[in-house]
């Protein structure tokens, strides 16, 4: 009977709620060590600017919407010093690259955009700008170079959508996406 009573108590035990899975879940870490002298901050590897719903009147004759901010996060700079304890590798250019707009290769191409008519699709464009306001082009890197500090620096852009040279009927509708990449190179 004891044996019985003890087999029973355990079993209940075993079948408690509190020893129940609940849930679970996993998570997994993930880096890559580069030969630089700072690290690119999780926040700014891979990011989403929302340029919004921008009317095709707007964009129409080869306007512009507005322009929203994005940052590259430097974290943790480190400069070296050469023989004569004079620091290098702390200035840095940046080269964004991607696909390009069909009626200018110098802007950053877009997809998703009602392709129905194949002419009108390429009518869109993103353009990259400094922290200036000066445009940059797809794949060449950039003139001015970032003066940087030790520790924490932030690279300052924007982005604003481009229309091409057309009527209004010719600015294709609907979402878009538009992929840039980008390289730092560090003297």
């Amino acid at each position: 009977m004891k044996k019985v009573f003890l087999a029973a108590l355990i079993s209940a035990a075993i079948a408690s709620p509190a020893l129940a899975d609940q849930g679970h879940g996993k998570v997994t870490f993930k880096g890559e060590i580069i030969d630089a002298p700072c690290s690119i901050s999780s926040d700014s590897i891979d990011q989403t600017v929302w340029l919004g719903q921008i009317a095709n009147s707007v964009l129409a004759n080869g306007g512009t919407s507005t322009a929203k901010q994005f940052n590259i996060e430097l974290e943790d700079c480190v400069f070296p010093k050469d023989a004569d304890d004079k620091v290098y590798n702390d200035k840095v250019s940046i080269t964004f690259s991607g696909s390009s707009a069909g009626f200018n290769p110098k802007l950053l191409g877009v997809t998703g955009l009602d392709a129905t008519d194949p002419t009108i699709a390429g009518n869109v464009g993103i353009q990259l700008t400094d922290t200036n306001g000066k445009a940059l082009d797809m794949g060449v890197a950039t003139s001015q170079e970032h003066q940087l500090q030790a520790g924490d620096n932030t690279l300052r852009y924007s982005a604003y959508v481009q229309g091409a040279s057309v009527d209004v009927d010719k600015i294709p509708l609907g979402k878009f996406e538009g992929v840039t990449n980008f390289t730092l190179a560090y003297n």
